[in-house]
């Protein structure tokens, strides 16, 4: 069983830079190829400390806190897709960064699907981690954001107290039901008592509802980049996820072959939404196979305009993806 130590915990190796007037902190370790590595909704680059240390023994990991997470500003701000692209295009150019692979989890994977679209010239790879933008289907924990009345109701039960006992019992549960039958079900609530615990802050809680308003409704998930997916056919790309994801379902994972015909699927057993966390050894694996056996993308605009023009094609469907299980060790 994996434990989660809390995030106050691991922020020895934060650095900090001001873009545009606003705080953005990150970690930087390593040397070699660049990994950009992005967190999910309501999380933080603490999410990857499993792996950053593995990864960065060969490569450079760039690990920052999105705005309006962490210890990142959390001002009233752009929280679109495209606008934590931008944030991410400036960051690498103020770190000396011209090209990166981009890994994303959870809505860090459409941050990177957006950033690979917006700009190609800078993307090397792609490779996402229980993704959203694959498909609707999402935990109604996140739709409940959006709805009327969350951000004064998540202020009360976040309060001294009730919150206390509100991440005691979660971490609880997680660390003993940690085994048998209940795994499943209790394997992500130790993140989650993070993601509670952050909340007491206010400007966390705005931040993620305008963040969560702007990619899902009550149907679920409403941003997507299949329509766009033609343009990354060139790009290698890659697909992580948990066979036992609670939030984002696995199955979401076959709608990979929209994204690109050669994407690579690997799904995880005795792993959740949080597959990078179960299983550290085997993601840090993984992501060093993917990326040390593929050429990295070669931008060109001339090709880029030709797609542009074409349009996705109608004439052959998008095969289905090879999916492999993997059982870790």
């Amino acid at each position: 069983m994996t434990g989660t130590t809390h995030r106050a915990e691991q922020h020895d190796d934060v650095q900090f830079v001001t873009i545009h007037g606003k705080k953005r902190a990150f970690v930087k370790k390593g040397e070699g190829p660049v990994l950009l590595l992005l967190h999910g909704l309501a999380c933080d680059h603490t999410t990857w400390t499993p792996v950053i240390d593995r990864l960065a023994e060969k490569y450079t990991v760039v690990a920052p806190d999105l705005l309006g997470h962490g210890l990142s500003d959390k001002p009233r701000a752009d929280y679109t897709l495209g606008g934590y692209a931008n944030g991410m295009r400036d960051l690498l150019t103020v770190l000396g960064i011209d090209k990166v692979t981009v890994v994303g989890h959870s809505f860090g994977g459409g941050v990177a699907m957006q950033f690979a679209y917006q700009f190609p010239e800078r993307t090397q790879r792609v490779m996402l981690v229980a993704t959203g933008g694959l498909g609707p289907d999402v935990t109604p924990l996140i739709k409940l954001i959006q709805v009327p009345g969350w951000f004064r109701v998540m202020g009360a039960l976040t309060l001294p107290g009730l919150r206390h006992l509100e991440t005691f019992a979660l971490r609880t549960a997680h660390e003993y039901g940690g085994v048998g039958p209940l795994r499943p079900v209790t394997r992500d609530l130790g993140e989650i008592a993070d993601i509670v615990e952050s909340w007491k802050d206010r400007r966390t809680r705005f931040a993620i509802r305008h963040l969560v308003r702007a990619v899902i409704d009550w149907r679920g998930q409403i941003v997507t980049m299949a329509d766009r997916a033609y343009l990354s056919e060139a790009m290698p790309m890659a697909v992580v996820w948990g066979q036992d994801d609670r939030v984002i379902p696995v199955r979401h994972a076959s709608n990979a072959a929209a994204l690109a015909p050669d994407v690579r699927v690997e799904v995880l057993a005795d792993a959740g939404h949080f597959p990078h966390k179960d299983h550290p050894g085997e993601f840090a694996r993984i992501l060093d196979e993917f990326v040390s056996t593929t050429e990295p993308a070669s931008y060109s605009r001339a090709r880029f305009r030709r797609l542009l023009k074409a349009g996705a094609s109608a004439e052959a469907p998008s095969p289905a993806p090879v999916v492999r299980v993997t059982t870790p060790a």
